[in-house]
């Protein structure tokens, strides 16, 4: 396992290097760059940039060089430096911006995740046993109606049932006087109060749909030949639904965790706008529409960091649920 985990590890350096070529070319893809952005919201605000003044910014920002050198010196100043780039819409280092939004980020993003995982699993499991039972049709139409409902549309119907119940909508992850305050239990609580909608909203269509993926593989496993033989020979119920259907039931589960987290993390940013949230999905998309390269491919390669993290988790997870890939890679190695 060790030797497959090393050799996993040095595939992911070349994967990451190509998606990050990949991801900096498809960024200028677009026509003009930053500046012509930033003239025409300086032309939309009545004031005008000469072209002597467009060049200078250009030079300065080095956006006269062909999009391969100028991703050449980018991935330098990572590697050598640890240096992300420059941010033109911030006006700061897109390290410094990264830094301001990835505690909250991840904090939604994990959290949303847990509460997809932790609901989801126990409820499919539930309606497989409990088979065209009052609950499994039950949860069977929520099922349907949470990948059905539009994420926005959710938070808004949840911030109003926040403001009509409680006098608050719960708009973004603190209230006004804990802004800048520093860390207690009246802010942890406060916070934990403020994530319960976002982590609904961001969690519900993947949770609704990984109830019906768990749902179907108990119901396939549940008549699999070794389970009714455990069955016949006495075993009980909830021993063999857990060593037996369960366990194999969740191959699937856990080979998504690789792409679950990113995708948490790239549905999440139309919620992150309603919901005020701050959280890179706004940071991202205005760093896109304005072309700020930098910014966005750093944003984009993190999250093909953890994609590729991801997945390797999600091998190890396979490999100790299921002995027949383990002896697979054994034979392998």
């Amino acid at each position: 396992m060790l030797k497959y985990v090393l050799r996993r590890c040095l595939t992911m350096i070349p994967v990451v290097l190509i998606i990050s070529v990949i991801v900096f070319w498809v960024i200028q893809l677009p026509p003009g760059d930053f500046v012509s952005h930033r003239v025409l919201q300086l032309q939309q605000e009545g004031e005008q940039l000469s072209a002597v003044e467009q060049e200078a910014l250009r030079e300065r920002y080095g956006l006269d060089d062909p999009w391969y050198v100028q991703y050449l010196a980018w991935i330098w100043g990572i590697l050598s430096r640890g240096d992300l780039g420059y941010s033109f819409a911030y006006s700061q280092p897109v390290l410094a911006v990264m830094e301001r939004y990835m505690a909250t980020t991840l904090i939604v993003a994990l959290a949303a995740m847990a509460f997809t995982y932790l609901v989801a699993i126990p409820i499919g499991v539930y309606s497989a046993v409990k088979q065209y039972s009052l609950g499994d049709y039950v949860f069977t139409t929520v099922g349907f109606l949470g990948m059905a409902t539009p994420n926005f549309l959710l938070a808004i119907i949840l911030m109003y049932l926040s403001y009509t119940w409680f006098g608050n909508p719960m708009l973004g992850l603190q209230s006004p006087e804990f802004s800048g305050a520093g860390w207690s239990a009246a802010r942890v609580v406060d916070l934990l109060g403020h994530l319960v909608i976002p982590v609904v909203v961001i969690g519900t269509a993947s949770t609704c749909e990984l109830i019906r993926v768990m749902r179907g593989q108990m119901l396939d496993e549940m008549t699999k030949q070794h389970v009714m033989t455990a069955r016949a020979k006495g075993v009980k119920e909830s021993t063999n639904l857990r060593k037996y259907s369960m366990r194999a039931a969740l191959n699937p589960i856990v080979s998504t965790i690789g792409w679950s987290l990113t995708a948490i993390f790239t549905g999440s940013t139309i919620t992150a706008i309603v919901l005020n949230l701050p959280t890179q999905g706004p940071v991202m998309l205005s760093a896109l529409m304005a072309q700020d390269m930098y910014l966005a491919g750093a944003w984009l390669g993190f999250m093909a960091i953890l994609t590729v993290i991801g997945t390797l988790i999600s091998d190890i997870l396979l490999a100790w649920l299921d002995p027949r890939i383990r002896d697979e890679r054994r034979a392998r190695a």
